[in-house]
């Protein structure tokens, strides 16, 4: 191939979905984030064998939420793409994560004047090392629940929105140690 062709990368096409999360139809990526269409994404929140969380900035040339903390690995879910399917390829692009067990933690339904989506939601415990495969993700820490809730606190520490609700969520119903987050109760 020569080095002046360009070749485009591949168009991505969303899974359009209802508000309980059926797929209705699908779109390209970049007609989803345009028109803010509902669509399906996944999301999963990385625990280690001490129960603490994996917490990570996300890279400034993402297209939504740019340079922003989040506590879940996940994106949108590509049409006719298994939620588990979703979750594990995620997985592997932010977090170099191959071959985790996925626990489900239901579905949310979240919805501002940017993102409107209904997220397959999971948590998985992994015990090897994480790496940023693919530049989405630029920094990461584990914390522990309360250390996440200390920063949830604070109103400069920028935090997508998304997953503090599917944070919220977990919290008021009692799902295992998430209860324990009492800024977001």
């Amino acid at each position: 191939m020569r080095d002046d062709v360009h070749v485009p990368a591949p168009v991505e096409v969303v899974a359009l979905v209802d508000r309980s999360g059926a797929v209705v139809g699908s779109a390209e990526r970049s007609v989803v984030r345009r028109n803010n269409l509902l669509h399906a994404a996944t999301a999963v929140l990385v625990r280690d064998p001490d129960h603490r969380i994996y917490v990570h900035r996300r890279s400034p040339e993402k297209d939504w939420a740019p340079g922003q903390h989040d506590a879940a690995a996940g994106g949108v879910m590509t049409y006719g793409e298994a939620p588990e399917a979703s979750a594990a390829r995620e997985l592997a692009e932010e977090l170099g994560v191959d071959g985790a067990e996925l626990r489900a933690l239901g579905r949310s339904l979240y919805e501002d004047d940017r993102t409107r989506c209904v997220e397959h939601c999971f948590e998985t415990t992994w015990p090897g090392a994480l790496r940023h495969a693919d530049g989405e993700v630029v920094w990461g820490a584990w914390m522990t629940l309360a250390e996440l809730d200390d920063h949830l606190r604070d109103p400069s520490w920028p935090f997508v929105p998304d997953t503090r609700a599917l944070l919220t969520r977990l919290a008021r119903e009692g799902v295992g140690d998430y209860a324990s987050l009492t800024s977001l109760g």
